[in-house]
C-alpha cells in the first residue's frame, strides 16, 4: 500500500477547509449577488481548477499554469458575489498559497496584492467601514504572505533533501567504484609481479633442471626429475593464480549494500541471488542501481524502492526495480535513463521501462 505524503494530507485538509467555508453559501444560508446555481458553478469551477493545477503540476506545467490562472479569477468572482459570506476570503488564501507550487516566483506577490484588493472591495460591498476594510485587508495580507512563505520554505527543504539524497547516492557509488577500481588495480599489479618475477624464475629453473637431467648419475637423475615436476607444478599454479586475480570481480552484494545504505527519505530493499559475474557486468549493474536510486529520489516521490538481481536461464542475469512513487505513463527519457540504457546495451543487455504503476525497470544482462 502506497504511503500518503504529509503534503498530500495538508492539501486534503485545505480542500476540506475550502468546502467548509463554502458550505453555508452552497446551502443557501448566506446571500449571494448572483443566482445560487451560478455561484455554485463558480465555486465548483474554483475547486476543479485548483485540483487540475495540483494534479498537473509535475507533468504538464502549462496546463497547471492555465488551471491556476483560472482558479485565481474564479476565486475573485466567488468572493465578490458573496460579500457577506464571512470566512469565504480564505479561498483566496488557498489560491495564493498554491502559487508557490505551480506558478513562477513572481506570481506569488502579484496574486497576494490582487487578492488583498479583492478582499478590500468585498468588505466594502458588505458595508464595512473604512477601518474595518483596512484591518480586514491587512489581516488577510499577512495570512497570505505567511502561507506563501511557509510553502516556499517547505518546497526548498524538500528540494534540499532530494539533492542531499542524490549527493549521498553519488558519493556512495563513487566510493564503491573507487574501491573496486583500487582492488582491480592491485590485483593486476600482483599478477604482473607474479608473472614477471616468479614466473620467469621458475621458467629458468625448469630449463636448468632440464639440462641437469642429461648429466650422469642415476640417483641425481631421480631427485632432479622430482624437482622438475615440482617446479612445473608451481609454475602452473602461479599461472592459474594470475588468471584468477585478473578475472575476479568485486563483490556485488557488498557494493550494492554500501550504495543504498542510509538514504534519507527512501527505504531501499535489495535481494540478490548467488550470481557469478564478470567485473564489467558487475560494475555495470552497480552503475545501473545508482541511476535507478537517483531517478527515484529525483522524480518518483517514492518512499520505498525494491531491487532484485536474479539468475535466469541462458547464462543471463535479470535486474528488476520497482518503487511506490507516482509513476509516469508517458515515459520521457532524461540523461540518466538514457545513460542507463546505453550502459546495458554496451554489454549486450536489454532494458524495459514501465511507469504505469510506480516506476519499474527490468534489465537483462549476460553473466559473462
Amino acid at each position: 500500500m502506497r504511503r500518503i505524503e504529509p503534503d498530500v494530507w495538508a492539501g486534503l485538509a485545505m480542500l476540506l477547509v475550502c468546502v467548509g467555508v463554502g458550505a453555508p453559501t452552497l446551502l443557501g444560508v448566506t446571500e449571494t449577488w448572483v443566482p445560487l446555481p451560478v455561484w455554485s458553478a463558480l465555486f465548483a469551477g474554483l475547486m476543479l481548477a485548483c485540483l487540475g493545477a495540483v494534479v498537473w503540476e509535475e507533468d504538464k506545467k502549462k496546463a497547471a499554469w492555465v488551471c491556476y490562472a483560472a482558479a485565481v479569477v474564479l476565486g475573485w468572482l466567488t468572493v465578490l458575489t458573496a460579500p457577506r459570506a464571512g470566512w469565504l476570503p480564505i479561498l483566496l488564501v488557498f489560491t495564493a498559497t498554491l502559487s508557490a507550487y505551480v506558478a513562477p516566483r513572481w506570481a506569488g506577490p502579484v496574486v497576494i496584492a490582487l487578492n488583498t484588493a479583492v478582499i478590500a472591495v468585498t468588505a466594502g460591498l458588505a458595508g464595512a467601514d473604512p477601518t474595518g476594510i483596512g484591518l480586514g485587508a491587512l489581516l488577510y495580507l499577512l495570512i497570505q504572505t505567511a502561507a506563501v512563505l511557509s510553502s516556499v520554505a517547505i518546497i526548498r527543504e524538500q528540494r534540499l533533501r532530494r539533492e542531499l539524497a542524490e549527493a549521498h547516492v553519488e558519493l556512495r557509488a563513487a566510493s564503491v567504484i573507487l574501491a573496486d577500481t583500487a582492488r582491480a588495480h592491485e590485483r593486476l599489479r600482483i599478477a604482473r609481479e607474479l608473472h614477471d618475477l616468479m614466473g620467469h624464475q621458475l621458467t629458468a629453473l625448469t630449463l636448468e633442471l632440464e639440462v641437469a637431467r642429461h648429466h650422469e648419475g642415476a640417483a641425481a637423475r631421480t631427485h632432479i626429475e622430482r624437482a622438475d615436476g615440482v617446479a612445473r607444478n608451481l609454475l602452473r599454479d602461479v599461472r592459474t593464480t594470475v588468471g584468477q586475480l585478473r578475472a575476479d570481480a568485486p563483490d556485488l552484494r557488498e557494493s550494492l549494500d554500501a550504495l543504498v545504505r542510509d538514504i534519507p527519505g527512501l527505504d531501499v530493499g535489495i535481494s540478490i541471488d548467488d550470481v557469478s559475474l564478470s567485473e564489467e557486468v558487475t560494475l555495470t549493474l552497480i552503475r545501473a542501481v545508482q541511476e535507478i536510486v537517483t531517478n527515484t529520489i529525483r522524480h518518483a516521490g517514492a518512499t520505498s524502492l525494491r531491487i532484485s538481481i536474479e539468475n535466469t536461464p541462458g547464462q543471463a542475469v535479470k535486474l528488476t526495480s520497482v518503487d511506490d512513487g507516482r509513476g509516469s505513463p508517458e515515459l520521457r527519457l532524461g540523461n540518466g535513463l538514457r545513460g542507463l540504457r546505453e550502459r546495458i546495451d554496451a554489454i549486450g543487455g536489454d532494458v524495459r521501462l514501465d511507469g504505469s504503476d510506480g516506476f519499474r525497470v527490468t534489465a537483462t544482462v549476460p553473466a559473462r
